[in-house]
């Protein structure tokens, strides 16, 4: 338990723009500062940070709060382990207890791993410099590379010894538990016997974002070619590699200086860079370059220099990666190493200013670098060249802004000599073909929706629990969602969110929640638009009003099923979102089938005993009320694909 005074100390001191900085780069726009939001994909920044106010706000996806539920949301940690985090950032002191049993016992499983991380990184550090074998083996291993024990201590590189259990023994007799070491994969456990995974391996701590242990790579310095020469940590629920960029918590802070990120294919290259003065380099943790790592670095820069060495048959094998960074809207840059040389090497031998005066000078933008890599092989072979020119074309249509499309088209039409109005024709239809590819997966099950017809008078006294709830339900999950509506009157189309249809739809037929707790949820989703604010989830499932916060939890935890219309129909079974149009037609269909067969029995009672009265008049009104009636449940029932006999 962290004290009250402890707790405002660290509250006053945790500046929010400086607390966001270390995980997003932020540029100024006026009083706020804006940048690509981490909570969610984003490609134009939506994410504001307001120095005055203290808190930060997502336009895009409604993630909002001060600098410990910043750090709690993008550190998945709880409120106790943020405060910890900001107070050691901020050199805060904070009296802990010694975890017992039971404080262990209770931890989050992703918490306990950590631990476990955490525990490991300083036993293979201490390996390394404090005992015979690790000196004698593993660190004169990183001597001979050419790193100095500043750079060795910096990356917590360590080393495991060889026999086979030393680490695991060690572990369970400083009670670090059994399910820990096997889930981060540090130790292998059979029927009768158990291995540490990295014995007799270098290793490298692979660090998250904001400095965490989350899992390690080890090198062998064996000669044995039957063994594999790295090993990783296994996947785990808190070691994604896809996710993971080796070196980026080293990196970040010269990447957003600098302005731009250097891209190398291991740890090596990434250590001796940075020893060598160049700290904005970083590697795609020994996996090809995956989407969510380049997420990860656009966080903090536009623009990526990727460093290859002369290694032409890798060269080909990762030149997909350009087109990857292209398509998440960052600038590409590539420089070719000497034959014989790769940044490590290259760093090693002439060091940083010669280093960064050969990167400045053989910079290529991606059309010269795969016209010069492909243009040998192609240079008298007419469908080797048309096929070189349909690569370098695709990439060119994979840029979304019109104006570095249009330089690229310029530079591609003079290093090709193809005329650009040529170039420009085949970057349009690439482009259209994949739009209609798109919408014919994407949009096929997702049409504009008509709002449906209004019902009969007499009906506003009706209505039905189940139907409130799901109208509820999507209206908290999806609000902010933009969907395509078509009015039946004017046949117009236009784009509105979900929250918008829903209350339009509720307030356009005068219908109102009878059940309490749903009407105040409506109520205050309706005042939150008046505000032109988003729907905020957590504005609801974490509201002072608790009625409102548990109906909400209990909604957007509940698992959404197909309903027999879906069945009927054979539609794919897609994600909930991507259907919303469909499933908003065929929700507020059904809730209005019900009031008007509920209202068609009312009406059929009404004329029973209107009969019975013999009263000519009413009987007449109330004959044209059930006309009416049945023509609207005809009409209904048609737009969900029924006959009503």
């Amino acid at each position: 338990m962290i004290d009250q005074i402890t707790v405002q100390k660290i509250m006053d001191a945790a500046e929010i723009t400086s607390v966001v900085q270390d995980f997003v780069s932020l540029k100024r726009r006026g009083a706020n500062y804006l940048g690509l939001c981490p909570f969610h994909n984003e490609k134009t920044p939506s994410f504001t940070v307001s120095p005055a106010k203290g808190i930060f706000k997502c336009f895009g996806c409604g993630k909002a709060g001060n600098s410990v539920s910043f750090i709690m949301a993008h550190e998945q940690v709880s409120y106790p382990e943020a405060l910890k985090y900001l107070a050691k950032k901020y050199n805060i002191h904070v009296e802990e207890k010694e975890l017992t049993e039971e404080d262990i016992r209770i931890n989050t499983e992703r918490e306990s791993m950590n631990i476990v991380n955490e525990a490991a990184c300083k036993y293979f550090e201490n390996i390394l410099f404090n005992s015979d074998e690790g000196i004698s083996i593993g660190l004169s291993y990183f001597k001979e590379r050419g790193f100095n024990e500043q750079v060795i201590k910096e990356f917590r590189l360590g080393y495991s010894l060889e026999a086979k259990t030393t680490f695991t023994d060690w572990a369970l007799k400083n009670g670090y538990k059994k399910e820990f070491l096997e889930s981060t994969g540090l130790s292998i456990f059979k029927e009768n016997y158990s291995f540490d995974r990295f014995a007799a391996r270098v290793t490298f701590p692979i660090l998250g974002i904001s400095g965490q242990v989350v899992g390690f790579g080890a090198r062998t310095l064996s000669a044995d070619k039957k063994t594999a020469k790295y090993l990783n940590s296994p996947e785990s629920i808190v070691y994604n590699k896809s996710k993971i960029v080796y070196g980026l918590f080293h990196a970040k802070h010269e990447i957003i200086k600098q302005e731009k990120c250097f891209l190398v294919e291991g740890y090596m290259d990434v250590i001796s860079l940075f020893m060598s003065g160049i700290k904005n380099v970083v590697a795609s943790s020994g996996t090809s370059l995956t989407e969510d790592q380049i997420r990860q670095i656009h966080r903090f820069t536009e623009n990526i220099t990727i460093l290859y060495d002369s290694d032409l048959a890798g060269i080909k094998a990762s030149i997909r990666a350009i087109d990857l960074i292209l398509e998440q809207g960052l600038d590409v840059r590539i420089v070719l190493f000497p034959e014989g040389e790769d940044p490590d090497s290259y760093a090693k031998k002439y060091g940083s200013a010669k280093t960064i005066e050969y990167i400045e000078k053989n910079e290529k933008d991606f059309i010269s670098f795969k016209a010069n890599l492909l243009s040998d092989e192609a240079k008298n072979d007419p469908i080797k060249r048309s096929s070189l020119i349909t690569d370098i074309v695709r990439s060119i249509a994979i840029i979304n802004n019109s104006i570095k499309q249009s330089v690229y088209i310029q530079e591609c039409s003079k290093i090709l000599e193809i005329e650009q109005s040529v170039l420009y024709a085949e970057v349009s239809k690439i482009r259209r073909s994949k739009i209609d590819s798109i919408k014919k997966q994407e949009y096929r099950y997702a049409p504009p929706i008509k709002t449906t017809p209004s019902l009969p008078v007499l009906s506003e006294d009706i209505y039905f629990e189940s139907q409130e709830k799901e109208i509820i339900r999507l209206l908290l999950l999806y609000g902010n969602n933009k969907i395509k509506i078509k009015d039946v009157k004017t046949d117009i189309e236009i784009e509105v969110s979900v929250a918008q249809f829903i209350i339009n739809e509720l307030r356009n037929e005068g219908l109102e929640f009878k059940n309490v707790i749903n009407k105040k949820i409506f109520l205050f989703a309706e005042e939150l638009l008046k505000d032109i604010e988003d729907i905020n989830i957590d504005l609801f499932t974490q509201n002072s009003d608790p009625e409102i916060s548990e109906v909400s939890a209990n909604l957007c935890s509940s698992k959404y099923e197909l309903s027999v219309i879906w069945e009927k129909r054979g539609a794919p079974l897609l994600k909930e979102e991507k259907k919303l149009p469909e499933i908003l037609e065929d929700v507020f269909i059904k809730y209005k089938l019900k009031i008007v067969k509920e209202l068609e029995i009312q009406v059929k009672n009404k004329l029973k005993l209107l009969k019975e009265n013999d009263n000519e008049n009413s009987l007449q009104t109330a004959l044209i009320e059930f006309t009416k009636i049945k023509e609207y449940l005809k009409e209904l029932s048609a737009l969900q694909g029924r006959v009503i006999l």
